[in-house]
């Protein structure tokens, strides 16, 4: 089915950019790169149209009736997996605007290591969430494994803020850029978790813990 096919496709380029995204603002974060930071904002707007597409796409072909019933499962998965997706984009966005404000250089050196920490935990989230949906193999309990360290991150970086080594207003940003990571890694634990479902031939939607 063709349909099939060109969602998969922007899916493919959807995740990529999201995966380019995080990685990107978390370096930018850390060595101050404003003008990456601007250009990933701005990269949002591509996904978000990606993410448009595709609802298109697949809301046509479901509404005309078109495929097989193991492609319209295919079809109604995707349009759940979406709002994780583009989320996920948005999350990148958000640090990536810190980024471009130029947070980085008021992070303690302590901070700064968590976060560093932080961005490699949920890019290898992402490149698992992707291979995932590129290969159809459920890849759940491995990313669950790397959504708990990215959780005990956040526990340890908020601690380090309360500890007040940096200034109050600094502290509230670099918990909102925690958030944005923990946040990050539980919509990558929605979309194995949707993926495995759609591997299996479920097509009810598992309870999710992001919002």
């Amino acid at each position: 089915m063709q349909v099939i096919t060109d969602v998969d496709v922007r899916f493919v380029r959807i995740f990529a950019l999201v995966g380019e995204a995080i990685a990107g603002a978390t370096h930018a974060l850390l060595t101050g790169d404003r003008e990456v930071a601007k250009q990933l904002v701005r990269q949002d707007e591509v996904i978000d149209a990606l993410t448009d597409e595709i609802a298109a796409i697949a809301q046509a072909a479901l509404q005309g009736a078109e495929g097989t019933v193991e492609e319209r499962r295919t079809l109604i998965a995707v349009l759940r997996m979406l709002p994780d997706l583009e989320r996920n984009g948005d999350l990148a966005e958000h640090i990536a605007r810190r980024a471009a404000r130029g947070l980085g250089a008021e992070m303690s050196p302590r901070s700064r290591g968590l976060v560093e920490r932080m961005g490699e935990v949920a890019a290898m989230i992402w490149r698992a969430t992707a291979d995932g949906f590129a290969e159809r193999i459920s890849s759940a309990t491995h990313i669950e494994d790397l959504d708990d360290e990215l959780d005990d991150l956040h526990v340890t970086l908020t601690a380090e803020l309360v500890a007040g080594t940096v200034p109050l207003p600094v502290a509230i940003e670099l918990a909102m850029v925690a958030r944005f990571y923990e946040r990050f890694g539980d919509h990558a634990v929605n979309l194995a978790k949707r993926l495995a479902n759609l591997i299996a031939g479920d097509t009810t939607a598992p309870r999710t813990g992001a919002d």
